[in-house]
């Protein structure tokens, strides 16, 4: 059974879970997926592993996912539909707001937030964030981060531009 223990870091209320000797840090997990994606906190508190990342996607998001996706990165619905997620926006905007999204689009929604994620581990800021996706890169030959939302591969470059940065490399 897991037993919750505060912390003092980062945002109010987010914590870790202890499970025997394994400490899960929410932070790098559930809270920080749940907050990108706009989930509440219940469902934050289940996401404890990368199984239950995994879980998350295959199980679909709500168009609601990928409208706060759109806010935080600084771009349109219109955007993030059509540019990054292959859909029609008008597709998108006949769902329901609880209706769930396919496995492919929630998955690839809950990558994104994972970049979103290193990214404030990066810059601390969300302003900062929002700047830095949207501002030409030398590092990505002169792209914006964002504009590589639309596959895995751009996904992880974007991340190892990240990591240079968290190493002090050039990027």
């Amino acid at each position: 059974m897991a037993k919750k223990v505060k912390t003092g870091a980062g945002r109010p209320g987010l914590n870790t879970v202890k499970e025997g000797e394994a400490v899960y840090n929410l932070m790098d997990h559930g809270i920080s997926l749940a907050y990108w994606l706009g989930l509440s906190a219940v469902h934050a508190k289940k996401i404890v592993s990368d199984f239950d990342i995994l879980k998350l996607g295959a199980g679909g998001l709500t168009k609601n996912a990928i409208n706060n996706l759109a806010s935080f990165i600084g771009i349109s619905r219109k955007h993030i539909a059509e540019n990054i997620f292959d859909i029609s926006v008008k597709t998108l905007e006949r769902k329901d707001n609880k209706a769930r999204l396919d496995k492919k689009t929630s998955s690839h929604a809950v990558e994104i937030a994972r970049v979103l994620q290193h990214t404030y581990d990066v810059f601390r800021d969300e302003e900062k964030v929002k700047r830095w996706l949207n501002r030409e890169n030398r590092a990505l030959n002169t792209a914006k981060p964002v504009e590589l939302f639309d596959t895995l591969s751009g996904l992880n470059m974007v991340n190892d531009i990240l990591g240079r940065i968290e190493e002090g490399v050039y990027s």
